[in-house]
């Protein structure tokens, strides 16, 4: 809605400040005419001198109100790096808004979580990392983050899963440090009806890769003997739930402190490892799953059983391959005896999340989220997820 003023208006050449906001139309004989506004203060081009009748429409304040907060909604809030290094090279900046693709919804995201592959990212370490964005320093600035839970604020024409308004969550490689984030139709889940944004945001990467490790790569069945060596981190606290849920007895390894976390979780076992080596139990797992890399091989395949199946999921970095060298090796010299070693490269997929919510909305999975903080707070939410001593998931809020 405008309001139309009509009248004589003398005109001089350039430079005349008109007082107002708006839109001039000629109604003179050389038709309607269009004017660029050349400052905020009202300084506007006039191309010939001249007294002429000339009709004004001035913008209304509602519109004008919904042209700023347009034009502030095409910037957005986002946690970059464009160097390698330690948390103090992430800077909370204003960049551009991701522009929605056919095939892609775009998410307003209100929590998301931090996980060891996000410093992974952020140091350049391993150097395998590097390959993925660039040796020498990121290629362009890079987004951390890549869990997220929020609403579906615009969909892509060729979108038909989601709509405007829908709760979802999901998982990308970059990017969920942010307000917004544009990924494909087949990343997101809709969110568990029975969840806070905050629990949901913790689920995606660690969940599934907590799942991929059971299921996929340790081919785990009702009955067996599995042992989660770091159960009470992001991935190890889902780990113990899900093999829970799959009917296992679970052993969880941990600290003193996070004891009666990791059995309040349902660990039918708990060792605390600064009080006893469990490589040196005499004990025989069907599983085990290695989320620490504090152990060699050697040492696990003592309490492997004949024909077990170790799962290496995480460890320190360094070198080229970090910790991914060491499961290299086992996985060689397990081509050689009855022990297996199953390789994991966790992959984000719908239906995994679609499979995870129902474990949550059943009940027979919980997150357990240790600290919580606000985006500005992102380098201190990774600085302290680095130190190795996080209980269950950090999340920072959007």
């Amino acid at each position: 809605m405008a309001v139309r003023h009509s009248g004589t208006w003398h005109l001089a050449n350039s430079g005349t400040c008109i007082p107002a906001l708006g839109t001039f139309r000629h109604l003179a004989h050389s038709g309607t005419g269009t004017f660029r506004h050349l400052a905020h203060s009202g300084t506007w081009h006039i191309p010939a001198l001249g007294s002429s009748t000339w009709q004004l429409d001035i913008p209304d304040a509602a519109t004008m109100e919904t042209k700023r907060m347009t034009d502030q909604q095409e910037t957005m809030k986002a946690v970059v790096f464009t160097e390698y290094g330690s948390p103090d090279v992430l800077q909370l900046k204003d960049i551009d808004k991701p522009v929605v693709k056919d095939n892609e919804v775009l998410v307003r995201i209100r929590a998301t979580s931090a996980n060891a592959g996000d410093w992974h990212i952020m140091r350049g370490d391993p150097y395998l990392v590097r390959m993925l964005f660039g040796m020498l320093k990121p290629w362009k600035p890079t987004v951390l983050g890549n869990d997220f839970a929020g609403q579906v604020e615009a969909v892509g024409k060729n979108v038909s899963h989601f709509r405007p308004g829908d709760m979802v969550f999901g998982s990308a490689l970059t990017g969920a440090f942010a307000e917004y984030i544009s990924v494909s139709e087949d990343t997101p889940a809709p969110k568990p009806a029975n969840m806070r944004f905050e629990q949901a945001a913790a689920i995606p990467c660690a969940a599934i890769t907590a799942l991929q490790a059971v299921r996929n790569a340790g081919r785990l069945e009702r009955g067996q003997k599995v042992l989660i060596n770091g159960a009470a981190g992001g991935v190890g606290t889902f780990a113990v739930q899900i093999a829970k849920s799959f009917g296992a007895e679970v052993t969880g390894v941990c600290s003193t402190r996070n004891v009666e976390t990791v059995r309040s979780i349902g660990a039918d076992h708990v060792i605390d490892y600064t009080r006893e080596d469990f490589t040196l139990s005499g004990q025989r797992y069907d599983l085990i799953i290695d989320i620490v890399g504090n152990h060699s091989f050697s040492e696990f395949r003592r309490v492997l059983a004949t024909k077990g199946t170790y799962v290496p999921v995480g460890g320190p970095g360094g070198g080229f391959l970090g910790s991914f060298a060491d499961s290299l090796k086992a996985y060689a010299l397990s081509h050689f005896m009855s022990q297996r070693v199953a390789l994991l490269m966790a992959t984000p997929n719908r239906e995994d999340l679609v499979y995870l919510k129902g474990l949550f909305e059943a009940g027979k999975v919980t997150p357990v989220i240790d600290r919580q903080y606000t985006l500005i707070e992102a380098p201190e939410a990774i600085r302290y997820l680095e130190e190795g001593h996080a209980r269950g998931k950090v999340v920072i809020t959007v």
